[in-house]
């Protein structure tokens, strides 16, 4: 099955309002980044044991370990949790831009160094959130 495929069914497994919202960020993602790969991660380990909330992710980047060692993985990746939704904006190597520039303005929403979480659309400013998003899409861009 198709990553998409499987981020949609999941996102359709949600109670509403997060399932509207989970497909407005969808589209939103799919706007943003219009030729960007999109992935599933189900959340499970190599064993099958559930370890995260599954997560749909936008775009791709190659993060580059100390060892040298890389790996492709997505830019923004979207989350439906037990109190509502997780944007994930990763790539960032400054872990305050996203609070320092953004808490003040996006409304209800808690800010860390990689992840935007918030109860619904509703409660943020959804330009704000676009805002953070393309700056993340802009600092993780594969060279």
């Amino acid at each position: 099955m198709k990553a998409e495929d499987e981020a949609l069914r999941h996102f359709a497994s949600q109670p509403e309002p997060k399932r509207a919202d989970l497909h407005a960020l969808h589209a939103l993602m799919k706007q943003m980044l219009p030729k960007g790969r999109i992935w599933f991660d189900e959340g499970k380990d190599a064993t099958g044991k559930i370890v995260t909330n599954p997560t749909a992710g936008y775009g791709l980047q190659t993060l580059r370990y100390a060892n040298g060692k890389t790996k492709e993985f997505f830019q923004v990746g979207i989350s439906a949790n037990a109190t509502g939704i997780s944007v994930y904006i990763l790539g960032i190597s400054d872990k305050t831009y996203l609070a320092k520039t953004y808490s003040d303005r996006i409304g209800k929403a808690k800010v860390t160094g990689y992840c935007i979480r918030f109860k619904s659309l509703k409660d943020i400013d959804l330009s704000t959130l676009e805002e953070a998003i393309r700056y993340g899409i802009e600092a993780s861009r594969v060279a």
